[in-house]
């Protein structure tokens, strides 16, 4: 199981919402460069972006700093969720150097924009985000409910081709409460897909309990912040 450790951007900043609130914002770095060379030291493969501001906004606004990341981190791969609802948008993020695009809006109110993306940049360059509250997967920067439920949404997204699905439990998101383990055992056990857990991933156990469930990968983000959680061990526990 990888170890995907996250950067969430705003303002040029790495930052963290508490269970995707914006008005709950806390601000860990002014140089997330910095950051992810710091994840690369660590021993990490991957670094995993998130443009919030894009999410709310369906753009691009973070774009120059995406890029810093990608020439900081050359050993790194890349992979950037927030607002990518045009193939244009995605085209532009993996022609920066960005290794995979995460759908999620997008994908949700138009799947054949997923199907599309797969078969124009290939399965590998394109994930698909499913962010969960209640049951049901969340839009506009978790701002809005869609009505879909998780498990069927990913059925949805797997047969569109998609092969790498990740999975946040928005309730779970930054309260360092555990990752919700029953959620990502019901979807492992009905979808043929690479789940990577994310949101409430907050000690070691969490990854020895994630990689149990033969899941692909798991995101950390404010456990590592609050230094709950070393990157260095966990990598090695999950592996």
């Amino acid at each position: 199981m990888l170890i995907l450790p996250a950067i969430d951007l705003c303002g040029g900043k790495a930052v963290r919402l508490y269970q995707g609130d914006y008005a709950q914002m806390t601000v860990y770095s002014n140089d997330p460069p910095a950051v992810a060379q710091d994840f690369a030291a660590a021993g990490a493969a991957w670094v995993h972006l998130v443009d919030l501001e894009g999410a709310k906004r369906g753009d691009t606004p973070n774009l120059e700093t995406v890029q810093r990341i990608v020439a900081a981190v050359p050993q790194l791969r890349v992979e950037l969720g927030g607002g990518i609802r045009q193939m244009e948008t995605a085209a532009r993020y993996l022609d920066a150097g960005v290794s995979r695009v995460v759908l999620g809006t997008a994908a949700v109110t138009d799947p054949a924009f997923a199907a599309d993306a797969v078969s124009a940049f290939g399965a590998d360059r394109v994930a698909v985000g499913a962010d969960v509250r209640d049951g049901y997967v969340a839009i506009h920067g978790w701002t809005e409910q869609s009505g879909l439920d998780a498990l069927g949404f990913c059925q949805q997204m797997q047969r569109a081709g998609v092969r790498t699905v990740i999975c946040t439990d928005i309730s779970r998101d930054g309260a360092m409460r555990g990752a919700n383990h029953a959620l990502y055992q019901t979807l492992s056990a009905q979808l043929d897909m690479d789940i990577i857990a994310s949101g409430g991933v907050s000690s070691i156990e969490d990854v020895r309990a994630l990689r149990a469930l033969g899941l692909s990968g798991a995101i950390i983000g404010k456990a590592y912040y609050t230094g709950a959680i070393s990157l260095r061990e966990a990598i090695e526990v999950a592996k």
